[in-house]
């Protein structure tokens, strides 16, 4: 006969073996969240690394506190974790490492010490990773060695939120181009321009300036050529104390018809500009750009005689590029959006109207897909001074 007082004690003991199991996942989710906040100051400066967040903690009789923060640096290195525990030195030994993506486990061909070193010498008795690396040929690798160092792994805590923010990297890494943010401003009539291409300051300055910080967290801007002649513009982060945040410029030219006085070539060897050209583009126009400080590269076109937009995001992949920018136009959203490379799309309207009819923002097929939630989930709305934007994201 079962002793009921037996069976009460492993209740008790099961429940607070739950109660204990429930609070650390808690735990974990918060300091995860931190991880992830952390990482995102790189966004933009890390190509061709993804932008890694670290956070190192060590318990107390009060509980978990936090001993460093680190995340990827520009230009790639030091990687997250490797600058979470050059901060944290002797205060890491026996804690906690929370870090956004599985630490690599090879060597670089700079001679790097690979994270998974770095984590095994700093002493800490656990690791919580929010996702396995998406290389199939070293994924999981970074987890196996740590745990036969003797380093307890968790691995999936924030794993969706993780994998959106590492979308830039996981879209190159599996398939070989960057992930693609386009962008739209509309009138509230639902105009990008005036007719016949006249440009309209759509925008509030507040809208702006959020603009200019959505730059600052992509390594590439992408702009087609017929909206550098209408409008001329700068395309560069103008915002307090960021100017360093500029990213590359990239331009969709087939003819390479950039001219020579725009401010884009005037400021090439200041910040970068790419000019993507077609094949058959001629050899003068190009031998000027470059002399100005442009470099130029070639791609095929497609059936309708324009740039092959999926071999240009290709090409970009294969310079590292994680993350585009494109304020490329209506035409250009649509033609990508309708070949499945448009992962992330904002569509900002203010509250003014032109009034007549002008260049509409987001075309019909770009509308149509839009409108289909197997498609595109609309994961985000609200207001950025007096304009009201919509951020959609590709399911898949």
């Amino acid at each position: 006969m079962t002793d009921p007082r037996a069976s009460s004690r492993e209740a008790a003991i099961a429940s607070r073996e739950d109660n204990a199991s429930n609070r650390q996942q808690a735990i974990d989710r918060i300091f995860m969240r931190q991880a992830l906040a952390y990482g995102a100051r790189g966004l933009g400066t890390t190509a061709t690394n993804p932008s890694v967040g670290a956070i190192v903690t060590r318990d107390t009789p009060d509980g978990p506190v936090v001993v460093a923060r680190g995340h990827t640096q520009p230009g790639g290195r030091p990687h997250g974790e490797a600058h979470a525990f050059s901060r944290a030195g002797a205060a890491s030994m026996g804690g906690t490492l929370y870090v956004t993506l599985e630490p690599c486990s090879h060597r670089s061909v700079r001679g790097g010490i690979p994270c998974v070193e770095h984590t095994i010498l700093s002493g800490v008795k656990r690791v919580v990773s929010a996702m396995s690396d998406p290389n199939p040929f070293i994924a999981g690798l970074g987890h196996a060695l740590l745990r036969t160092a003797g380093i307890e792994v968790t691995v999936g805590v924030l794993e969706d939120e993780a994998r959106q923010a590492h979308r830039g990297y996981l879209t190159r890494i599996t398939q070989g181009r960057p992930m693609v943010t386009f962008k739209i401003a509309r009138t509230a009539d639902g105009y990008a321009g005036g007719a016949g291409g006249v440009p309209l300051a759509v925008s509030s300055p507040v809208a702006g300036g959020w603009v200019h910080l959505q730059r600052a967290h992509h390594d590439v801007i992408m702009l087609g050529i017929g909206s550098v002649l209408a409008d001329d513009p700068q395309l560069t982060v103008r915002l307090p104390g960021m100017a360093d945040r500029s990213p590359i410029r990239v331009i969709l030219d087939t003819h390479l018809r950039l001219p020579l006085t725009s401010k884009l070539v005037r400021t090439a060897r200041e910040v970068p500009v790419w000019v993507i050209a077609a094949e058959t583009a001629p050899i003068e126009p190009e031998q000027a750009l470059v002399a100005a400080g442009v470099e130029v590269m070639r791609v095929s076109r497609d059936n309708d005689g324009h740039l092959d937009l999926a071999e240009a995001l290709t090409l970009l992949g294969t310079r590292g590029i994680n993350r585009v920018f494109s304020e490329g136009g209506p035409r250009i959203g649509e033609k990508l959006a309708l070949a499945g490379l448009a992962d992330e799309i904002i569509v900002s309207t203010a509250p003014k109207t032109l009034g007549q009819p002008g260049i509409v923002a987001v075309r019909p097929g770009l509308a149509g897909l839009l409108a289909d939630p197997d498609l595109y989930a609309l994961v985000e709305t609200g207001l950025i001074g007096q304009d009201r934007f919509e951020h959609f994201t590709r399911r898949g």
